[in-house]
C-alpha cells in the first residue's frame, strides 16, 4: 500500500488472511484444518483429541457386561423387593433399572460405546424387569397357599368341636383302620431343578406379554414404560459423537468450507 492511499501493489501479490480460529486453543488456523463434530479445529488440536479419545477394546467390553449384569441384579432385587413390600406394581421402575444398567457399562467400558454395547444393555433391562415377575409371583402364590392352610384349619376344628366323638380309652373301642387305609409316608418324587429353573426363566421372559392376556391394559401401559426403559439404557450405551474430518487446505484469500451435513 502506498502511504497517499489504499492503492494496491500489484507487483507483490497478497492475500486476506482468514478470520476463523480453532474453537480449542483459540488461534488461528493457517494451513492444514481439521473439523471436528463440523467445529474448526487446528491440526495439532485435532491430533490431541484423536490421540486422547477412549480406543475400544476386549477388556473394555468385558468390564462394561460385568458392571451391566451387577446393575441388572440389582434392578432385579430393586423392581422384585418394591413390588413385595409395598404390594404395588409399579412399572416406572423399569426406567430406573435401565438408566442404571447403562451407566454402569457406560462406567465399566470408560466412556466408550457403541452398537455391540447397546445390544447388551437393552437385552440385561429386558431380563432384569421381566424376569422380577418370578419372586414376585412365588411370593403371593406362598402367600395365598398359607391363607388357604390357615383356612382349612380353622375350619377343621370347628367340625371336630361341633362333633363330639365319645373318647376312646373310655369306651375301650379301638378303631384301627385296615393296612390299606393307613398313611405311610410316601417318597417325595425328584426335582429336576434344571427343568424347573428353565421353565422359571421363560416364564418370566415371557411375563411382560403375558401379562397382556390378563389385563390388557395394565399390560400394554407396563410394556411401554419397558420399552421406553430398554431406549434409556440404549441412549446412554451410545458412542460419543466423534467425527474427524480432514486435513482441508487453506484456500488463500477466500473462506474455509462451511461443515458438511
Amino acid at each position: 500500500m502506498s502511504p497517499t492511499g489504499p492503492t494496491p501493489q500489484f507487483s507483490t501479490a497478497e492475500y486476506a488472511s482468514t478470520a476463523e480460529t480453532c474453537k480449542s486453543c483459540k488461534q488461528p488456523i493457517t494451513g492444514n484444518y481439521y473439523r471436528i463434530n463440523g467445529m474448526l479445529a487446528c491440526q495439532r488440536c485435532a491430533q490431541q483429541v484423536q490421540q486422547q479419545s477412549p480406543k475400544d477394546s476386549h477388556a473394555a467390553y468385558v468390564r462394561a457386561i460385568t458392571l451391566g449384569i451387577g446393575a441388572a441384579i440389582l434392578g432385579f432385587i430393586l423392581f422384585a423387593g418394591f413390588v413385595i413390600i409395598t404390594g404395588i406394581s409399579l412399572g416406572y421402575i423399569s426406567l430406573a433399572v435401565g438408566y442404571l444398567i447403562g451407566k454402569a457399562m457406560k462406567m465399566g467400558s470408560g466412556g466408550i460405546g457403541g452398537r455391540r454395547y447397546q445390544v447388551i444393555a437393552a437385552v440385561l433391562t429386558y431380563a432384569a424387569v421381566s424376569m422380577a415377575a418370578i419372586p414376585i409371583s412365588i411370593y403371593y402364590a406362598n402367600k395365598a397357599k398359607v391363607a388357604r392352610a390357615s383356612h382349612t384349619q380353622s375350619g377343621s376344628a370347628a367340625s371336630k368341636t361341633q362333633q363330639h366323638p365319645p373318647d376312646d380309652e373310655q369306651t375301650g373301642i379301638v378303631d384301627n383302620p385296615p393296612l390299606e387305609q393307613q398313611n405311610y409316608p410316601q417318597a417325595k418324587p425328584k426335582i429336576n431343578y434344571i427343568t424347573a429353573f428353565g421353565t422359571l426363566a421363560v416364564m418370566g421372559l415371557a411375563s411382560p406379554f403375558l401379562e397382556l392376556q390378563e389385563s390388557p391394559l395394565n399390560g400394554l401401559l407396563g410394556l411401554v414404560i419397558l420399552l421406553v426403559g430398554i431406549r434409556i439404557a440404549w441412549q446412554l450405551t451410545a458412542g460419543p459423537k466423534l467425527e474427524i474430518l480432514g486435513p482441508f487446505q487453506d484456500k488463500p484469500g477466500g473462506a474455509l468450507p462451511s461443515a458438511a451435513t
